[in-house]
């Protein structure tokens, strides 16, 4: 682990690509165990960032560990799982041949192969399909593929690049229980997405990349911070309003007032004060902004 006992460290991480900066003075911390997401638009620098923790491209400046070792440092990319956004594995292969040639590749021992296999394909949900030849697979079905790959010889960090693609939605409900699993056993996981609501679901912390740059970074509860509160009120006072207005920009909605910035914590205080003032208090209802409407916030982009 990196000084801090992280799992990946990046601080003042650049990448140039000629004259394109893919990455600009990145800083990035994943601690062991959580689930991680990095979220931003196409051409980010989400899949640079990954390319350079794998040591698959050689940052430009900057400095990090992988796992307490240096980026690029062999020993650390072996207890690494990777899912690539984009893989081919041959058609003529068997999905047991494909795991069995990157189970020899990680270096995993001969008699133990077959246990590893057949965990690796159960997780992925291709138990049934172990002596099916790739060129059988539909897209979704080679996507599980490439996961069971991922976690051959039960690595520390798992790495995932979009791997929603072209899974239905009963895919991406299993792969969700699978990310939640790797957690439960201890493993980290880096979650590369545009999907905002697959990381809404699994992830602990997530990263908005812009332009090669963390705009935000932190647990969603801190990420997506309260936006307010719904109340349906009969015989609204004078003095129920100042309370109300004290509390946050209020906005009218129907029948409802919506009440900016309200955390849950100051809801009950809130709605005894009106209570006691004379109010009838009918509906209370918590806004919570989703992930997407926070990363639009974050690029300054219309909703």
């Amino acid at each position: 682990m990196g000084p801090g006992g992280a799992v990946i460290e990046l601080r003042g991480v650049s990448k140039r690509y000629g004259a394109t900066l893919a990455l600009d003075r990145l800083d990035l911390e994943v601690q062991p165990g959580e689930v991680f997401g990095l979220l931003g638009a196409n051409g980010a620098g989400k899949t640079s960032a990954v390319k350079i923790i794998l040591g698959l491209a050689a940052a430009t400046g900057g400095a990090g560990t992988l796992l307490g070792r240096a980026l690029g440092d062999p020993e650390a990319r072996r207890r690494v799982g990777y899912l690539p956004e984009l893989f081919r594995y041959p058609g003529w292969l068997t999905a047991c041949e494909v795991l069995g040639l990157h189970a020899r590749l990680a270096g995993v021992s001969e008699d133990q192969r077959p246990g590893e296999i057949a965990s690796s394909l159960a997780t992925a949900g291709l138990e049934q399909r172990a002596d099916g030849r790739v060129a059988s697979f539909s897209k979704g079905m080679q996507q599980r593929l490439g996961l069971a790959v991922a976690l051959i010889g039960s690595p520390a960090l798992v790495i995932l690049d979009e791997p929603s693609t072209a899974l239905d939605p009963l895919g991406r409900h299993e792969l969700r229980g699978t990310i939640r699993g790797l957690r439960e056993r201890g493993t980290t996981v880096l979650l590369n997405s545009h999907q905002l609501s697959e990381l809404e679901q699994v992830c602990d912390r997530v990263a908005i990349i812009d332009r090669g740059r963390v705009l935000a970074s932190g647990a969603l509860a801190e990420m997506l911070r309260p936006g307010g509160i719904r109340l349906r009120l009969v015989g609204l006072t004078a003095q129920g309003r100042a309370l109300l207005e004290a509390a946050g920009p209020v906005e009218a909605d129907g029948a409802w007032l919506l009440v900016a910035g309200v955390g849950e914590d100051a809801v009950p205080g809130l709605v005894a004060a009106l209570a006691a003032d004379g109010t009838r208090v009918y509906g209370v209802e918590l806004l919570q902004p989703s992930l997407e409407e926070r990363f639009r916030e974050l690029l300054g982009t219309p909703h």
